[in-house]
């Protein structure tokens, strides 16, 4: 009871607060943080508090900034068990579970101070978080940065492995998921193959995913209007109530490029025809083998279009994706002997990293070969470039689907289609649509549009909390 009390009550009022946990990977901080910062742009008297579970391996700089003051960051203590990759493994899973005490003593102290609404969750903290939050009487929401179709797979998950013995990828058949087109099995999650190290963590976090008070996607009721009904009228979850879903995207991290900082890139983009550059990007984690890197320099070099590039070194051995950062890449050695010097009139290639959101919004580029993840498809829509599908990882694949199949912003990558995405009638379609979506991002964040209206419904729920 006394517990409660610290939480609810108080003898004079005091500031209003919510506790926001975030993962640890940047992909889902960013997102968590660009949310604490809309919230405070309709209610700037709340105080947000993030809790930050920042690993040995990740400096504090990969904390997203600035942030205006009324959001605080708790810097929850670091274990040196880790992950022995930068793969998911289910290490990452266990020291969440292993931080509950400590995301347990730092709400009882923002408590002294703040009355907590609400805390608000990254799904992959889910599972143990949630513990901490009912022991507390705590209203809890679970934030998933991802699409909306694949927060309809998540919630769908254990009635789908229910239906079949056989692991996803062994089947061979088309999955009919509530909310999401169908699926191919083999597309679906690598973390959802029954035999996967991190199976049972995500069944976990599917069964109790209906515990949340509400469910934030980082997305728009527009740009997936059939997961959006399907999943309010509960086809997702047939045994359970599904919980009020709150669709609060595109959350686009605003950075600009300007002064005397201006990247050689975009520099090389302000000299380029309108529309006319391909750009070829695959996250922070993305990485191709030497022999990969190859191929994608001589179908490049053969399409003949403009093109931006972005590459990584290859993976470090037994690594399937790439932590090799610390060491430029020797382009020569990647690359096929005079690639640079054939393409320097067309192309232009930089080493490990470039100014997304920058490169996407200018006028130069009309095509964006993509990995897939949701941040950087969001960038996309957001910029109205139409992309190319080429999934690394993760849940990479199903994304695919969802792009080209029911949001039909993309086109699937295979052989010439970089030369179809910058000039064909079905690029053009795509384009059109990319560009009609870029719109329909605008009004949804706008006064009146989609987001703002679901932001005030998810503040008003936990005020009648």
């Amino acid at each position: 009871m006394y517990t409660l009390c610290l939480l609810h009550f108080s003898l004079s009022p005091m500031e209003e607060a919510i506790v926001i946990y975030p993962a640890s990977m940047l992909t889902h901080l960013a997102p968590m943080v660009e949310f604490a910062k809309l919230l405070l742009t309709q209610h700037p008297s709340l105080s947000i508090h993030i809790l930050i579970a920042t690993l040995p391996s990740q400096p504090s700089s990969t904390v997203p900034s600035p942030v205006p003051p009324s959001i605080t960051f708790h810097y929850l203590p670091t274990f040196d068990l880790l992950p022995t990759s930068t793969d998911l493994d289910p290490l990452f899973f266990d020291v969440i579970r292993l931080r509950n005490p400590d995301v347990r003593r730092t709400l009882l102290t923002i408590s002294n101070n703040y009355t907590l609404n609400a805390i608000i969750v990254d799904f992959f903290c889910t599972s143990a978080a949630f513990e901490v939050a009912s022991d507390l009487n705590l209203p809890a929401y679970s934030f998933l940065p991802t699409a909306l179709g694949a927060a309809a797979c998540l919630l769908y998950l254990p009635t789908l492995c229910n239906k079949f013995t056989q692991s996803f990828q062994h089947l061979n058949v088309l999955l009919d998921i509530p909310g999401a087109p169908p699926i191919p099995s083999a597309d679906m999650p690598p973390t959802t193959f029954k035999g996967n190290k991190l199976y049972d963590v995500f069944l976990d976090i599917a069964t109790n995913l209906p515990r949340s008070t509400g469910i934030i996607v980082d997305t728009f009721e527009y740009l997936e209007p059939k997961s959006f009904k399907e999943i309010n009228d509960g086809l997702c979850l047939p045994d359970y109530p599904t919980p009020p879903l709150y669709c609060i995207g595109p959350l686009i991290v605003n950075t600009t490029v300007d002064g005397d900082g201006v990247p050689q890139c975009i520099k090389w983009l302000d000299s380029q025809p309108s529309k006319s550059v391909v750009f070829l990007c695959f996250g922070s984690l993305g990485s191709f083998s030497v022999q990969q890197l190859k191929e994608i320099a001589v179908g490049l070099e053969r399409s003949g279009q403009r093109f931006l590039w972005i590459v990584r070194n290859p993976p470090l051995e037994n690594q399937s994706l790439n932590i090799d950062t610390k060491v430029d890449p020797d382009l020569k050695s990647l690359l096929p002997p005079g690639f640079l010097e054939r393409t320097k009139e067309k192309g232009l290639v930089v080493k490990s990293w470039a100014p997304q959101l920058a490169v996407l919004n200018h006028d130069s580029v009309g095509g964006f070969v993509t990995h897939c993840g949701w941040n950087s498809v969001l960038e996309s829509v957001c910029a109205g470039v139409p992309m190319l599908a080429w999934p690394l990882y993760a849940e990479q694949r199903f994304n695919r689907v969802l792009m080209v199949e029911e949001m039909k912003i993309a086109l699937p990558m295979v052989e010439k289609r970089v030369k179809e995405l910058m000039g064909s009638k079905e690029g053009d379609s795509v384009r059109e649509r990319a560009l009609a979506m870029k719109h329909a991002a605008r009004v949804a964040t706008s006064e009146g549009g989609s987001t703002r209206i679901a932001l005030a419904k998810l503040v008003e729920s936990w005020k009648q909390k």
